[in-house]
């Protein structure tokens, strides 16, 4: 897979929702790897759905898709484009009402989901798509860019979970991790497959 495009074969229609964080005092690394992120995805043709904002790891994504010439949906609460948070360049803007009606429309509106390093938004957001996933509800491919390490101690939190039966080993499949964003969309295209039949085993 090359930077300059997508291989022959690949998906041009896909919506991939993107959790990440709006701070901007974190390790720049994490900014960085947002932006080279939605290079990548818009090189791809995939449009990206975010959380609207302008700074941060939220604002270098938009960025990185906006100079890969690509398509990025911001779904952003009105509260928060009141206070000027919203990034100015998107493809669209939606504003809603309010946070939970902003985390169902990214997620029912994607066809995957990443992950990058963030707070507890992120990790809330995260959380709530491998749930909805180990119910049969969300089927689609969960990443996890585990950048500097960041997601180490949630992953060994959920082998705990599967190690003290709260969940199946088969559980593991629900979501994939890699290291750097140039894992992402080979991860997305050979993520396992998921289906509705995962209700058989959602309670153990």
């Amino acid at each position: 897979m090359t930077p300059e495009g997508p291989p022959a074969g690949t998906p041009v229609s896909l919506r991939i929702c993107v959790y990440c964080a709006s701070s901007r005092s974190c390790d720049p690394e994490y900014h960085r790897g947002a932006r080279r992120l939605g290079i990548l995805l818009a090189r791809h043709s995939w449009t990206v759905v975010y959380g609207g904002g302008a700074y941060g790891s939220m604002g270098a994504l938009a960025d990185g898709a906006i100079a890969g010439g690509g398509k990025i949906t911001g779904v952003i609460p009105n509260f928060m484009k009141e206070l000027e948070w919203a990034h100015g360049g998107l493809s669209e803007l939606r504003v809603v009402e309010d946070m939970r009606t902003r985390k169902h429309l990214m997620l029912s509106d994607s066809d995957a989901v990443v992950a990058l390093p963030g707070g507890t938004g992120t990790l809330e957001e995260l959380f709530e798509a491998i749930t909805l996933k180990r119910l049969g509800i969300y089927l689609n491919p969960i990443i996890l860019v585990n950048m500097r390490g960041f997601y180490d101690p949630l992953l060994a939190l959920l082998d705990r979970c599967i190690r003290e039966r709260f969940m199946d080993r088969q559980h593991e499949a629900m979501w994939t991790v890699v290291t750097d964003v140039e894992e992402v969309i080979p991860a997305i295209l050979h993520a396992p497959r998921w289906s509705r039949e995962a209700r058989n085993f959602a309670v153990i």
